[in-house]
C-alpha cells in the first residue's frame, strides 16, 4: 500500500481545488433578495457587528441590507441528526479511504465581492471537503471563503424550512459544484406542505443546477442510500457496506487504503498480533493433544474420537504436565482429571 506521501501527490495529481469562474461583483450580486424567499425563516436586523455577537440559529446574513434570515424553529434532533451523520460518514470512508476528509458543520460560508465588504454569509448545515490538505481555504471572523476552494458537497436539512426558493439559489449562483438537501423521515407539523421526505443531491452543470441520483463526490453513492444512513440512530449493516465500499473505491482511484490511516493501521497490526498468537496456541494445543494420544496409546489405554473432551484449556498446561498425567494416569477420564488439578 502506498504511503502517506505518495498517496497525496498522487492526489494532488487528480484533484484539483475548484476554483470560482468569476468573481465580479456583478456576478455576486445576482439574483436579488427581493427575487428570493425564506420559508421557515424570519427576517431580523443586523448589523456587521450585531451579526458577529448574535447566538442563534441563523440561515442567511446580507451586508448590502444588513438583514439576517433566521430560522423559526430551534434546532431539534430530527434537524441535527443528518449532518452529524453525513460528518461520521464522512470520518469512516475516510479512515477506509487513507486519508482525511474534513468536515467544518455550520460553520459560515462567506463570499466576497471584488471591490469591498459587502457580502452575503449563508450557514449551510454541514460542508464535506474531500481533499483538506489540497485546497486553498481561507477563514475570516471564523468563516470559511469560498471562492477560491469550494467545499466538495454542502448539506442543507429542511426540517421546517425550505432552500429549494432561496439559499439552494444563492449556492448556485455562487458555484457551489454539489448541494445535497435532506428532508428528514420525521415529518412536523411545521414542515412545508410541499416537501417529502427524501435526499435531493443537485449537481452544478454549466452554471446552473440538475438534479442526480448519485453523488459526483462520494462516486457511488446514492440519494437514496445517504438518505436512510442519515436517518438511522444506529448505522446498519448495509450503510456500514456501502460506506466501505466507497472508501475503498475512493482509496483505489488515489493508490491508498486503510493502512494510510495511523489508527487502521495499528488496529490492523494488533489484529494481525492477536491472529498470530490464536493461531500459536491452537497449534500449541492441537502438538499436545497428539503427544498425549500416542502415549496414552502405546500403554495400551483406549482413547476416544473427542479426547481431551473435558480440557477446556490444553495451551496453558506445559509439555511437563501433559506427559506426566498421559504417564500417570489408569484411563483417559484420569489423564483429564490429572491434568485439570495441575492447570487449575
Amino acid at each position: 500500500m502506498a504511503g502517506t506521501e505518495a498517496s497525496v501527490t498522487a492526489a494532488r495529481g487528480r484533484q484539483k481545488p475548484k476554483k470560482s469562474g468569476g468573481g465580479t461583483a456583478a456576478r455576486l450580486a445576482r439574483p436579488s433578495l427581493r427575487e428570493l424567499e425564506f420559508p421557515g425563516c424570519d427576517p431580523l436586523p443586523l448589523s456587521l457587528a450585531e451579526y458577529r455577537a448574535f447566538d442563534g440559529r441563523l440561515e442567511l446574513w446580507d451586508a448590502e441590507t444588513r438583514t439576517a434570515w433566521m430560522a423559526r424553529e430551534a434546532p431539534t434532533w430530527e434537524h441535527e441528526g443528518p449532518a452529524q451523520t453525513l460528518g461520521e460518514m464522512a470520518a469512516l470512508i475516510a479512515a477506509v479511504r487513507g486519508s482525511p476528509i474534513k468536515c467544518y458543520g455550520a460553520m459560515g460560508l462567506v463570499r466576497r465581492h471584488e471591490a469591498g465588504t459587502r457580502r452575503r454569509i449563508l450557514h449551510p448545515d454541514q460542508t464535506v471537503y474531500l481533499h483538506p490538505s489540497l485546497v486553498e481555504q481561507e477563514v475570516e471572523d471564523r468563516l470559511l471563503v469560498v471562492g477560491r476552494s469550494f467545499p466538495d458537497v454542502v448539506l442543507e436539512v429542511d426540517h421546517t424550512t425550505d432552500v429549494r426558493p432561496g439559499k439552494l439559489k444563492l449556492y448556485e449562483s455562487w458555484g457551489i459544484p454539489e448541494l445535497w438537501v435532506e428532508v428528514p423521515d420525521r415529518v412536523p407539523r411545521s414542515r412545508p406542505a410541499s416537501l417529502s421526505p427524501g435526499l435531493t443531491i443537485h449537481l452544478l452543470k454549466s452554471g446552473a443546477y440538475r438534479v442526480s441520483p448519485v453523488s459526483r463526490a462520494f462516486r457511488g453513492w446514492r440519494a437514496k442510500d445517504a438518505h436512510a444512513a442519515m436517518n438511522e440512530l444506529v448505522p446498519s449493516a448495509r450503510t456500514h457496506a456501502i460506506v466501505e465500499r466507497l472508501g475503498r473505491a475512493l482509496g483505489t482511484r488515489e493508490g491508498t487504503g486503510p493502512d494510510d490511516n495511523p489508527l487502521m493501521r495499528s488496529m490492523r497490526d494488533q489484529s494481525r498480533a492477536e491472529g498470530r498468537e490464536a493461531g500459536r496456541a491452537e497449534g500449541l494445543a492441537a502438538s499436545r493433544v497428539k503427544m498425549a494420544r500416542q502415549i496414552l496409546r502405546a500403554r495400551g489405554i483406549e482413547v476416544s474420537a473427542e479426547f481431551p473432551a473435558g480440557v477446556p484449556a490444553l495451551h496453558e498446561s506445559s509439555d511437563d504436565a501433559v506427559v506426566a498425567a498421559a504417564l500417570a494416569c489408569d484411563s483417559e477420564e484420569d489423564f483429564e482429571a490429572r491434568l485439570r488439578i495441575r492447570v487449575r
